[in-house]
């Protein structure tokens, strides 16, 4: 590989760089963070979130974000979790139809009326939010099925299915950006909305879709999430969850202009994160301070993305 190459694949991927100065520096000062189990048990502790991010790069790529995704997580591990007296396929399947609903709610508020997507998603992360509480009382609700439970904490070959299942659903999604008619219009769409229309692309439709895909991801996220513990919580994905979940994929490289970006730029960002996350845990941080730094890093990132990538925002 030229030198020339070398820069050119360094300023599409800032963070592959960032991700090993942390491994390195935690591996040296951080006793216990080396090891094969724990990078194991950082993915599985961020699969939740990874699919979530994934749901989340289909969207600002197109231009948009997505305030709600947080709760609605909660609100779907919740109905997994206390509608599994019907069985466990129709509770689950519940909690995917309202992850669809509030979608599809948000997207033809946002495409079709034209309201601006942070005071849509805010107000269907207060809904979604109050509804949680109505549901679950604002107590913890324990699942009845052990198949459920089996699920999340169980593994085949020995890897963890909550990392299998974000591993081909990263994979899917990558491809669906890359080969595909709505990852082309998704691009499009989120680079120059107008053009893109003007080119015969129905832009209404790519958007309401991304929105689809963005709370199914965290319905889908907030089941597995509930299946490893067989229980759900109120406080379930709430408070910083959705603005962590943004944070990653912006701190992956993808803009927030739209038009930018790829799954695998979206994956370093949740890695560097849950890495960080990691690393404070075993030296014992308090969590408060564990935010504040990683709110440090992600600044520090950007600014270096911005001086690396001055011609792609």
């Amino acid at each position: 590989m030229s030198m020339a190459s070398v820069k050119q694949f360094a300023k599409r991927n800032t963070i592959l760089p960032i991700i090993a100065v942390f491994i390195i520096a935690f591996s040296i000062f951080v006793n216990g963070f080396f090891n094969g189990n724990n990078f194991v048990n950082i993915i599985e502790q961020n699969s939740a979130e990874g699919i979530m991010v994934i749901g989340m790069t289909f969207l600002i790529i197109n231009g948009y974000f997505d305030l709600s995704v947080g709760t609605l997580m909660g609100l779907c591990a919740s109905l997994a979790v206390g509608l599994q007296p019907l069985g466990v396929l129709p509770a689950v399947l519940i909690a995917l139809l309202v992850g669809f609903a509030v979608g599809m709610i948000n997207g033809l508020l946002v495409a079709k009326v034209g309201i601006n997507a942070f005071v849509v998603t805010l107000a269907s992360m207060l809904g979604v939010r109050g509804f949680l509480y109505l549901y679950t009382q604002e107590q913890a609700i324990v699942g009845i099925s052990d198949a459920f439970g089996d699920f999340g904490s169980g593994n085949f070959l020995g890897i963890p299915n909550l990392i299998i299942v974000f591993a081909v659903l990263l994979v899917i999604a990558q491809l669906v950006l890359r080969y595909t008619k709505h990852g082309r219009n998704t691009y499009a769409t989120g680079g120059n909305e107008n053009s893109a229309s003007n080119a015969g692309i129905n832009t209404q439709k790519t958007t309401i879709i991304n929105f689809v895909i963005c709370s199914l991801c965290a319905a889908a996220a907030g089941i597995l999430y509930a299946s490893k513990m067989n229980a759900a919580t109120p406080t379930l994905g709430w408070p910083d969850t959705n603005v962590m979940v943004i944070a990653a994929v912006v701190l992956g490289g993808t803009k927030l202009v739209g038009g930018y970006g790829n799954m695998w730029f979206s994956l370093g960002g949740v890695m560097t994160i849950g890495i960080i996350e990691n690393a404070m845990n075993l030296l014992n941080v308090q969590s408060y301070y564990n935010t504040l730094i990683t709110g440090v890093i992600l600044i520090v990132v950007l600014y270096l993305d911005k001086i690396l990538k001055p011609n792609t925002a």
